[in-house]
């Protein structure tokens, strides 16, 4: 680590680690990631690794259509397999609500020019057999949606960066961002002081930890969800399966094993990660409920990561207002690794150029000013 930089990002996440690289490649060299933990270590690492096209805010599609195309040509690009595998998502409506939302969102979807099918239960039933549908009413499927491996996916990512001239740190966190005249001026380690003119908040869960470091308030709130996975199966299902109504997502490993989670609404806001038993016992009864088959599956472990959360479950993207140089890629809700790439396009717009092509209007932090205008992301397990 130098004691001097060009920009710090703070979180060695898939945000921060795909953002240095592209930035590494459009010749700023003098960058530091650095992170309190490891390369992954944080809410990246601990995601179910879905990639999907279907939501209901146009933002969120265009950002998830424009990161699908870099996830097809990433294997080829950064030297990683990254497990990539465009399996699908089939999403379950199990209300009459959810049904009829679902059909405004294809109609969005496909005006946007994504492949999407509206489908009947027996419809559903055709892409996973195991499947029970007997509360199922209609469901969605996009066969471009899939999955990868968010634990390859960062380290390609930060390889990458690291061979175009990029420093990482890691086990060293950041105590304190220093500020002057309105701008920051350096940022303060663990292992010591680091001068810069710009700083990235790429920190997951800890994003309003940073910013308050920077005397920068974000309306964002930290809150756990927890995963399980299980024993290695024959494979039988290759798409993910999520309802929002049992607030849930499963899917199939490349080894086998059947992983999925959901997050508890009464669980408090907070920086805790703990695993419960009361995960444990409502996972298996959401499972066996939608897939019967998997009664008698072994668990073989458990574990929680933390989802960021904006007031409209939609990132906050760029600058922060009174603080010339500070960078904030936060708030994803939990669909940071699946817009990655785009995000990463956008931000190494703003820090190179000053401007992006990209409308952020709608994604950065002065939209919360008048919070009743706020239309809220609802396809959010």
């Amino acid at each position: 680590m130098k004691q001097s930089y060009d920009l710090v990002i703070i979180g060695a996440g898939v945000i921060g680690c795909s953002t240095a690289y592209h930035l590494a490649r459009r010749g700023m060299k003098n960058i530091l990631v650095v992170d309190k933990g490891t390369i992954s270590g944080g809410a990246t690492g601990r995601c179910g690794g879905g990639i999907r096209q279907q939501w209901g805010a146009e933002m969120n599609i265009r950002l998830a259509i424009d990161s699908r195309k870099e996830f097809e040509t990433m294997q080829d690009e950064l030297g990683w397999d990254i497990e990539y595998r465009q399996g699908g998502y089939l999403i379950l409506a199990v209300t009459e609500e959810e049904a009829a939302r679902f059909h405004d969102n294809v109609n969005v979807q496909r005006s946007m020019g994504l492949d999407v099918e509206l489908l009947d239960p027996r419809g559903a039933r055709e892409i996973v057999p195991q499947l029970d549908t007997s509360k199922i009413l209609a469901a969605t499927y996009c066969p471009s949606d899939g999955s990868a491996s968010p634990f390859r996916v960062t380290h390609a990512y930060a390889d990458a960066a690291r061979q175009l001239g990029a420093d990482v740190s890691i086990c060293n966190e950041v105590t304190g961002i220093e500020r002057s005249a309105g701008r920051v001026t350096a940022v303060q380690t663990r292992q010591g002081k680091v001068s810069t003119p710009r700083v990235l908040n790429a920190a997951g869960g800890y994003a309003g930890v940073v910013a308050s470091r920077a005397g920068i308030d974000l309306p964002v709130n930290p809150h756990r969800r927890e995963i399980l996975v299980t024993e290695p199966l024959e494979r039988f299902f290759h798409t993910m399966i999520i309802s929002f109504d049992y607030n849930i997502y499963v899917r199939q490993a490349v080894c086998g094993a059947v992983m999925g989670g959901y997050g508890d609404s009464a669980y408090p806001y907070g920086l805790e990660t703990g695993s419960s038993l009361d995960f444990l016992q409502g996972m298996a009864r959401k499972l066996v409920e939608l897939l019967p088959c998997l009664a008698p599956v072994r668990v073989v472990r458990q574990w929680s990561g933390l989802y960021c959360l904006s007031p409209d479950s939609q990132p906050i993207l760029g600058p922060a207002d009174g603080l010339e140089g500070y960078y904030q890629a936060v708030g994803f809700s939990g669909h940071g690794f699946m817009i990655a790439p785009a995000v990463a396009h956008i931000l190494a717009d703003l820090i190179t150029d000053g401007e992006t092509s990209f409308p952020l209007n709608e994604l950065t932090l002065d939209r919360f000013a008048d919070r009743s205008v706020l239309k809220a992301e609802q396809s959010v397990v």
